[in-house]
């Protein structure tokens, strides 16, 4: 039997090769999404490939699992991202001194701390270095005038005060100087040797603001007196100094004090020195 072949004309050959190569193309898989729901989802492919007259349809079915956020079945929120740390507030700042601090301070200059008192007035400022003890356990402070460099002097001495003792106290403790008292409410104004002060009693202490006649009016000096005052925290800080020695450790023992005797150091010289 004879067959025959049909030969197609050369015009047509590339129409058909390339008909025939975007038939025999094979889709990629499309990308599966993922459901972040805290439990298994599916996610389905669908491969689709075409030959010349014919379309074939590949479905493949899995199973894709997804950890939730939540750790348990169902559906979850979003977690928002955390924020960044935020810093911390600045610390506030301590109170200058605690009261122990402060009696410790008085007590280490040799002061009560009860008597320590403080004043004000226009134009004077606390001298630092006047602060100090007085007679047994005292206190005295100077403030200064800058302009005019007028002195008043605050102390504060264990005692008592009244009509029969006022003029028997010497203003500045100078003896044999004639002292006069004029009550002033619960002032006494004292004047003697060239200076003038104000005296106030209190609980088992008098409490005196003096300055020289000609160098501080007498109002200033009362102004001073009516002033004076415990003082606060930050005002004892500032007005006492802290203690070089805390009294924490033990002193240092020397090794030249003979145990016996009078305690004098060892002079004698070794063999060689």
């Amino acid at each position: 039997m004879t067959r025959f072949t049909r030969l197609l004309p050369l015009s047509l050959l590339p129409a058909l090769v390339l008909l025939t190569a975007c038939g025999t193309e094979k889709a990629g898989p499309e990308p599966a999404d993922t459901l972040s729901t805290g439990a298994a989802g599916s996610a389905e492919t669908t491969e689709t490939t075409e030959t010349t007259g014919t379309t074939e349809t590949t479905e493949t079915t899995g199973t894709t699992g997804t950890t939730g956020t939540t750790g348990s079945a169902g559906s979850a929120e979003p977690t928002a991202p955390a924020d960044p740390a935020t810093p911390a507030d600045p610390a506030t700042p301590a109170d200058p001194a605690d009261q122990g601090d402060l009696d410790a301070r008085a007590r280490a200059l040799g002061m009560a701390p009860e008597l320590v008192h403080v004043t004000e007035a226009a134009g004077f400022t606390l001298a630092p270095q006047s602060v100090g003890v007085l007679g047994d356990d005292g206190f005295s402070a100077v403030y200064i005038a800058r302009k005019t460099g007028a002195q008043l002097r605050l102390s504060v001495e264990r005692g008592s005060i009244d009509a029969d003792t006022c003029p028997r106290q010497p203003v500045g403790g100078m003896p044999g100087e004639r002292t006069t008292c004029v009550r002033e409410g619960g002032l006494w104004y004292r004047t003697g040797a060239g200076r003038h002060e104000y005296a106030r009693p209190g609980d088992g202490y008098v409490v005196r603001v003096q300055g020289e006649t000609d160098a501080v009016p007498r109002d200033v000096l009362r102004a001073a007196a009516r002033a004076v005052h415990r003082p606060d925290a930050a005002e004892a800080a500032a007005l006492l100094p802290a203690p070089r020695f805390a009294g924490t450790e033990p002193p240092v023992e020397r090794g030249d004090l003979p145990s016996f005797g009078d305690g004098a150091p060892r002079n004698d010289v070794e063999a060689g020195g």
